[in-house]
């Protein structure tokens, strides 16, 4: 790094003062906060993505987002060149970038980075595409994140304006695939994807049994913006979009997929009106989506269907085309034929989720919480379905399985065009374009979900009753220090502080079908508790009891105050 480039990194990092007294982490939603202090960090960040493109010789993106949180919020991630997260070996990194208090400080924190990655510059180009979501804060700190890139000399920063989380995520993918990245190519490909699958749908399907119309909540955000362009695209579909921030509605206030699968309660502008029809709710930013039903009584909860039953619906459509592809190969010699399907859960999918799947035939592995967690586990599978019962996930196609899919798709055309074999093949190529490999996608995810629906002839109760979830009840207990739960076994087990999971375990056996775990939170100082049991009472009853443990050996009367 020579004298020139340290002295413009020091008069540009002058521009951007940390915020006092915030200490920031970088996490799976990278960084998040207030959007007032975020400036500095996001300047910063723009100073990583340039570093990583530059180290990986290749595109990287950079979004600002908060996803589900409130307007006020804000944040700031980047895109790794694959589509996915951010590598975890750069995570310290991030981190001392954004508390780094002085620009010296933080020339001296970049220099010796860059010395001990040997990162180039002589040469290579480093290429940053930025996006952002519809927060009013969103202009501002993509001026600071433009700022932060041009402050290394040979950085670009190409501002794609107001885009989906995933959207970008799938961009950068297409663009280091030597592919067209750009919107309209998104929209294109997932259109023409969701019309092959639909083209494809067997003859004998009765599909006056299924409505071919879905009611979309937007969350007042992005994601109502962009729908509203690509059902334009599509026939055999019929999306109506509400909540899609032109109605004075507020970014997810009482409406989103966040408030939609945690309370349980139908968002803002859906009402007695919509009693039976197939609703969706996205998140902010459209990674997330879960389906709804909108109950008779008004006072009653609405019939939820998460991110576990939509893992589910792709597991059992991806497991019949698989069956059909290798019904009369099973004695071939190429195992690739035979592809290895798993599906990834975390802790808090439910019960009942993992029962059905594993009925079904599937592998079900289990990670920590977080989607780079779960991304990476579904990474090992030839097809490797990952879902959070949040809502967010998504499929994955290695590209050596999908290459022979491709060649036997081919042969099948030759001698067999149009034989269920080839159908089950092409179905499969649909959905691989279909989905968003990157990351979870809302957009294509509803897609894909509208389109096996049509293609098995379901309703949206007929689906929700693969199985019946457990009840559960999910609570935060305020604690002086999170890092004092420390755990194992995907989150499941809390190994320190000392006694509690003992305690845990002796609540937990009171109750039928019971099950419950600890874990800290990523961002504040609370400890979550999930719970499940055989009733909605039980369920509630373990998890009150589990929260008044937890706040005996760790809360603000404990003696480890």
């Amino acid at each position: 790094m020579n004298e020139e480039q340290r002295s413009h990194l020091l008069h540009s990092s002058s521009l951007f003062s940390p915020p006092e007294g915030v200490k920031l982490s970088y996490g799976t939603a990278g960084f998040r906060a207030d959007a007032s202090i975020l400036r500095s960090t996001v300047y910063r960040v723009g100073i990583l993505a340039a570093l990583r493109s530059f180290k990986t010789q290749s595109v990287v993106g950079l979004m600002i987002t908060a996803s589900h949180n409130k307007v006020s919020d804000n944040g700031v991630k980047i895109v790794d060149p694959g589509g996915g997260m951010l590598s975890q070996e750069w995570e310290p990194f991030a981190d001392q970038l954004a508390i780094a208090q002085t620009p010296e400080a933080l020339l001296s924190l970049i220099t010796e980075f860059v010395e001990k990655e040997k990162i180039p510059f002589d040469g290579v180009l480093s290429l940053v595409l930025l996006g952002r979501d519809t927060r009013p804060s969103g202009a501002s700190l993509l001026e600071a994140a433009v700022e932060g890139i041009n402050s290394i000399f040979g950085a670009i920063a190409l501002d794609l304006g107001i885009l989906t989380t995933p959207q970008l995520h799938w961009m950068v993918r297409a663009r280091n695939k030597g592919m067209p990245a750009t919107e309209l190519a998104y929209f294109e490909q997932i259109s023409s994807s969701f019309r092959c699958l639909v083209d494809l749908i067997p003859n004998e399907t009765e599909r006056n049994k299924t409505d071919n119309t879905v009611v979309v909540d937007g969350a007042d955000g992005v994601g109502g913006e962009k729908l509203e362009v690509l059902k334009s695209m599509l026939t055999g579909l019929v999306i109506e979009v509400r909540n899609t921030g032109k109605g004075g509605g507020l970014l997810n206030d009482g409406v989103g997929a966040d408030y939609v699968q945690k309370e349980k309660v139908a968002p803002r502008g859906f009402g007695s009106n919509d009693v039976g029809i197939r609703c969706a709710s996205l998140d902010g930013d459209a990674d997330r989506l879960v389906y709804f039903t909108v109950p008779t009584n008004s006072s009653s909860k609405i019939d939820l269907v998460d991110g576990d039953k939509i893992l589910s619906l792709f597991a059992v459509f991806i497991k019949e085309q698989l069956s059909i592809l290798t019904k009369e190969v099973k004695e071939n010699t190429n195992n690739n034929s035979q592809a290895r399907l798993g599906v990834v859960q975390t802790a808090y999918a439910n019960g009942s989720s993992t029962d059905y799947l594993k009925q079904l035939g599937l592998e079900v592995i289990f990670t920590p919480t977080g989607v780079k967690h779960l991304h990476e586990k579904a990474a090992q599978f030839d097809i490797g379905i990952y879902f959070e019962a949040n809502g967010h996930g998504t499929i994955l196609f290695s590209e050596s399985w999908l290459s022979w899919l491709e060649a036997r798709n081919n042969e099948l055309s030759l001698v067999s065009e149009g034989s269920e074999q080839q159908k089950a093949a092409l179905r499969l190529l649909s959905v691989s374009n279909l989905i968003n490999q990157a990351v979870g996608d809302a957009l294509s995810c509803l897609l894909l979900v509208e389109a096996i629906l049509q293609h098995k002839g379901w309703s949206i109760q007929k689906w929700n009753e693969l199985y019946q979830d457990l009840p559960s009840r999910q609570l935060k207990v305020k604690v002086v220090d999170r890092t004092a739960v420390t755990t194992t076994n995907a989150e499941t087990i809390a190994v320190s502080p000392p006694g509690i999971q003992e305690a845990i375990d002796a609540e937990t056996a009171k109750y039928p079908k019971g099950r419950c775990f600890i874990r800290p939170s990523g961002t504040e100082d609370v400890i979550r508790v999930y719970a499940e049991a055989s009733t909605q009472e039980a369920a509630d009853s373990l998890a009150d009891s589990v929260a008044k443990i937890v706040d005996r050996f760790l809360g603000f009367g404990s003696s480890n105050q």
